[in-house]
């Protein structure tokens, strides 16, 4: 099942035919206590209203945005390549029990599929990052997941490992969707694999892709660390590292569309200005 966002309000999909939901809250669905359950309930009660999928738009509410960093083995070694002084760092975070964990980004921040995410003017090296994203309730189950576009500006954070939040956080700087997967098995969703595709001019530019199942830590894991002396009322969003990364050297102009995908979650399709 998947769950959509668009212009009239929420709809959910199941076997290739969609149904409106009209009463549909997110914050209210990821606020109570068993959302995939009552996910279940809500279809039951919802004849399908067609086989086209509605204008995907941003599907989140008033969560916040949090990440994981350097949980795949090639994001430790990218971010050992763009700082020489702290790779040591970023190689002891990687086999350290307590992984990164660091805030992205409010709702107003992020863009859904189609919209325009946005370069910051004061970096020369910036990068987008295709990051399975777990969407989590209130009590800490993974009930979801959605593809997130962790943009990152690697000369910021290359100069010192102190401007991370700077490197990360900026008006339009993370897009989510185009859907969000209702969580019907963890482990059948980690045995796929997301890819992106950068376009430039009609030309692909870049283009990568790693198993899901390559994450050194699992999304339980993670989770629990991010509850740790924390409490999200209506849920957080959050994405889990990224295993695809641009060689050095490379940066997003304006007009760039990056594609990003997993199978059972769907494309993601931004372009930057």
């Amino acid at each position: 099942m998947r769950l959509f966002r668009s212009t009239d309000g929420w709809w959910i999909e199941r076997g290739g035919l969609f149904a409106r939901l009209p009463a549909f809250d997110l914050d209210e669905w990821l606020a109570s206590p068993d959302p995939v359950g009552a996910i279940r309930i809500l279809v039951s009660a919802h004849s399908p209203a067609g086989t086209e999928p509605p204008p995907a738009r941003l599907p989140i509410g008033s969560q916040e945005v949090w990440a994981a960093g350097v949980t795949y083995l090639r994001s430790k070694s990218a971010r050992m390549e763009e700082s020489a002084a702290a790779a040591s760092l970023y190689d002891r975070v990687y086999e350290a029990a307590r992984p990164e964990l660091f805030f992205k980004a409010t709702a107003r921040r992020c863009v859904g599929h189609g919209e325009t995410l946005k370069l910051r003017d004061d970096t020369r090296w910036i990068v987008p990052e295709p990051e399975l994203t777990l969407v989590i309730s209130a009590a800490g189950q993974i009930v979801g997941f959605t593809i997130g576009n962790d943009m990152s500006c690697r000369d910021i954070e290359g100069e010192n490992a102190l401007y991370l939040p700077q490197a990360k956080i900026w008006d339009r700087c993370c897009a989510l969707g185009p859907a969000i997967l209702i969580n019907e098995g963890v482990d059948d969703l980690l045995l796929s694999a997301i890819t992106m595709r950068i376009r430039r001019a009609e030309h692909v530019v870049f283009a990568g892709a790693t198993h899901l199942s390559r994450m050194k830590r699992t999304p339980a894991e993670l989770v629990s660390w991010l509850f740790r002396n924390q409490s999200f009322p209506k849920g957080v969003f959050m994405l889990t590292g990224t295993g695809v990364v641009p060689e050095e050297g490379f940066t997003l102009v304006p007009g760039d569309e990056i594609e990003m995908n997993v199978p059972e979650i769907g494309t993601l399709i931004n372009r930057v200005e």
